[in-house]
Order: structure tokens, then sequence, then C-alpha cells
């Protein structure tokens, strides 16, 4: 008997050692054999990939990614939206320009413009993530009332930051949110691009005018204050014709006489047709080509007589996003070559 155990004790020696020898070899770290660990890891991994912290203009903000009800309110990213096939749960469509495939989507509920919307049918989309922004941005509080659980994302150009950063600032958190990372560093490079173009075609210390043509009439837009087209003058470093007091960032533009814009004399004139988006198909509108160029007071004036008149992009005034600023550019940079 005694034989036995002792036989039996000895295999039991030998396969524990065997074992031992298996699981943990003499050059492997301790470390690596922690298997719960590992687990451990993986599973936090999993939950950090589930959510996204970006910074807006409120702050620091937890996103979901991807969310899994958007609401669509900043006019500045609906082409965005759309490009990169986000659905939607809810958009103010009404402000969508014709040119946005969305805008006739009827599957989307439509919130309206930013003088009446309809907030309620935020309740019904229930959603994670609401995109808001430039004219519905004095809705937040109403939202966070009626969406408490929402995340509301605000990504407006700041007010004293360079408007082109800013618009790149946008996108780039847009990408984020939505994991389309690639294609917002594709949408900044080709806005870098067409920003250099303009530097690099503009003739320094030729005069410059934005204006701002609204139900027939000539608004001035001033350089840096004015809306739209003013943060270009920041930008490209432009000559203003005409600098006027008390000017302002009115939707419309400043009252101007066309008598002033002759007496300022610019060498190019930039446009934005504000009636294009949002009354073309009214008979009394007046395209803004035809009220500038067949202007007599404005016959003799440089940018006229020699053709330097460039207008933005007719969706303009309802698609202000980074996509219409480089189509502009563009253009603007070939007319500067021209």
């Amino acid at each position: 008997m005694a034989n036995l155990r002792t036989g039996i004790a000895a295999l039991a020696t030998i396969a524990a050692l065997a074992l031992g020898a298996c699981s943990t070899p003499a050059d492997a770290d301790p470390a690596d054999s922690q298997a719960p660990a590992e687990e451990t890891t993986a599973a936090d991994e999993t939950t950090e990939a589930g959510t996204v912290e970006i910074e807006d203009n409120n702050g620091t903000l937890t996103v979901n990614v991807p969310p899994t009800s958007v609401v669509a309110l900043d006019n500045r990213t609906f082409e965005t939206l759309a490009a990169w096939g986000v659905e939607l749960s809810a958009a103010a469509r009404t402000l969508m320009p014709s040119t946005n495939p969305l805008k006739d989507d009827d599957s989307i509920p439509d919130l309206g413009n930013h003088r009446e919307p309809n907030l309620e049918l935020i309740v019904a989309a229930e959603p994670d993530l609401i995109v808001n922004g430039q004219r519905f941005t004095d809705f937040f509080d109403d939202i966070a009332t009626l969406a408490p659980d929402a995340v509301q994302l605000n990504l407006e150009p700041r007010e004293g930051e360079p408007f082109d950063a800013e618009l790149k600032r946008q996108v780039t958190v847009l990408g984020q949110v939505f994991g389309k990372e690639a294609e917002a560093e594709a949408l900044n490079g080709e806005f870098d691009a067409s920003i250099e173009a303009v530097r690099a075609a503009y003739t320094e210390g030729e005069t410059v005018m934005a204006v701002n043509v609204s139900g027939g009439n000539v608004g001035y837009i001033a350089p840096s204050l004015g809306r739209t087209l003013g943060p270009l003058f920041d930008i490209f470093g432009f000559t203003p014709a005409l600098q006027v007091d008390g000017a302002s960032d009115d939707h419309q533009g400043d009252d101007i006489s066309v008598e002033a814009i002759a007496d300022a004399n610019p060498d190019w004139i930039l446009v934005m047709d504000r009636d294009a988006a949002v009354s073309a198909d009214d008979p009394e509108y007046k395209p803004a080509a035809q009220v500038i160029e067949e202007s007599a007071a404005l016959q003799g004036v440089t940018a006229v007589a020699e053709g330097n008149i460039i207008y933005m992009p007719a969706d303009t005034y309802t698609n202000e996003g980074i996509q219409t600023y480089t189509e502009f550019f563009n253009a603007l940079a070939e007319a500067f070559s021209a």
C-alpha cells in the first residue's frame, strides 16, 4: 500500500508540474496570464465606443454614436446631413432649399420654419440628438423642456472667432458624431483649397463691395460685420470700397442708395440674392442680376462696366454651410484670375 500511495503522489506531482509548464512559460509576463483583466478591458472599450465627447458652443457634451434618433434644425448643416445619408426623425424641412433632396421627403415630419415652428413634433420623434443652431437657437430652452433627455448640439459660428475656422469646426464635430471623420476631413480640405485659390488670385488693393438684393432693393453688407459676405473681408484681406458707420448684420443688409455705390466705384461687387432662395417662384421676384446690371445709376461703376460682379449660389440664404462657401470661393477665384 505504501508503494501504491508513493506512486500516486509522484504521478500527481508530475502532472502538476506539466500543467504549470504549459500554462506559464518561464519567459512569459505574468500579466499576460490575467484573462479576467483582458475581458474587462474589452468590455470597457465596447462601452466607450458607444459614446463620444465633443465640444459645442455650450460646453462638453456626451453623444451616443451612432445617434438613434436625430432632429435637424440648423440649415447650415442640412446639405452635410443629406450627403452623409443621415436618417432624420424630424427636421425643419420648410427651411431647406429646393436643392436638398430631404426637403420633399414627406417621411420626415416637418417642424416648419423658425417663425411658427411645431416643436411638439420633437416630442414624438423621441430624439437622442438635436442638431440646433442659427435660426432655431432661440428655442434652445423650449426644446430642452420638450426633450430633456436629448443632446442639443449647437455649432453655429461663434462671434469673435474666425468664420472659416468655425465652419470647419462644425463639419469636424459632425464627422465625429456620425462616424464620418474621413468625409469631414475631405470637405474641410476642399474648403481650405478654395480659400487658398482666392488668396492667390486676388490683386491686393482692388476694392470690393458686398451687397444683398431683397425685394428689388440693394442692401449694403458691411465688411467683417455683415451677414454672409461680411466675413470674407477678414478671410481674404479685401480692400473695402466703402465703410459705413453704424452698419449692422441685418438679414436684408443696410439701406444704401445706388448713388452711394456709384460714388464708391468698387472694382468688384459680391452679391447675395436673398429672394432667389425664398421667393424665386413669386411673379414679383426680380433677380439680383437684373436689379444691379440694369440700374442706370450703376452703369459707370467699374465692377458693372467690366462684368466684375460675382453672385453667390441661388440657395445661399437657406443653405449657408461649408459647401456653399466652397462653391462660391471657387467661382470667386476663377473670376479674379480671369
